[in-house]
């Protein structure tokens, strides 16, 4: 059981950041290079999901992770609020047509989790309903393993509440971070324990497919350990060029 309180949100003590940071880099230039490789191989697909309270840097993370590799093989979707023609059918089938085909990176930025997470802080699901839709998300991510090579990798963003705060406050105070400012940002952090515990009960019911619980008080060391996970995940594949197509 994963108890959110209890793990930090900032790199272990005597992390150098200077040395990550070239680590980073590194590991930046060997992602272009295997999302090529994966590109041309065209067999396996990798979908991130990328959760977090707001504030907690999931714009920050895409722009500072992805953006190292070929556009024509990465895609960012970001999951709001349904629309009503998305209401009209199951909760999943927004997702689905979003989710990436064979050779493909496809982030979530939020994702099929907001619909057991932030419906239920907000009354709009009850326990039971949540329960099923946790058994059909595990049905919905098998799916996807066992039936397109779809390797996923599921990341929390583990911001203290204090330092979610101090960003928000930027918002209102830093005229470059104006545009990302919402009366509802506030309204929501006042929410943190109620979250704390939902996100808890994804962790518990939806972790066929584990979570990584990124610390992400710094961006140097969140960004790090993400790239870091996809970097392991791409060169466990074994990929290799498929040569010359024959005529």
């Amino acid at each position: 059981m994963i108890h959110l309180k209890d793990i930090d949100t900032k790199a272990p003590k005597g992390t150098d950041k200077a040395k990550t940071k070239v680590a980073l880099a590194g590991i930046l230039k060997g992602l272009d290079e295997l999302q090529n490789l994966m590109y041309a191989e065209n067999k396996h697909s990798i979908l991130i999901v990328i959760q977090g309270m707001d504030a907690s840097g999931k714009d920050g993370l895409t722009r500072d992770v992805f953006t190292s590799m070929n556009p024509q093989g990465v895609n960012v979707n970001s999951f709001k609020e349904p629309t009503n023609d998305e209401l009209a059918h199951d909760f999943l089938w927004r997702i689905h047509n979003r989710v990436p085909a064979r050779g493909m990176i496809h982030i979530f930025n939020r994702s099929h989790y907001e619909d057991v997470l932030v419906t239920r802080v907000h009354g709009l699901t009850d326990d039971d309903t949540a329960r099923k839709r946790m058994h059909a998300i595990n049905d919905f991510e098998r799916l996807l393993t066992q039936h397109n090579d779809t390797h996923i990798l599921k990341f929390y963003l583990h911001v203290s509440h204090k330092e979610q705060l101090e960003r928000l406050e930027e918002r209102i105070s830093k005229p470059q971070k104006m545009w990302k400012y919402s009366p509802e940002d506030i309204k929501e952090s006042k929410l943190w324990d109620t979250y704390m515990k939902y996100y808890e009960d994804v962790f518990a019911h939806c972790s066929d497919i584990p979570w990584h619980i990124i610390p992400a008080d710094q961006n140097w060391y969140k960004s790090y350990l993400v790239a870091k996970a996809l970097h392991k995940t791409l060169t466990s594949l074994n990929m290799k060029y498929p040569g010359m197509k024959k005529k």
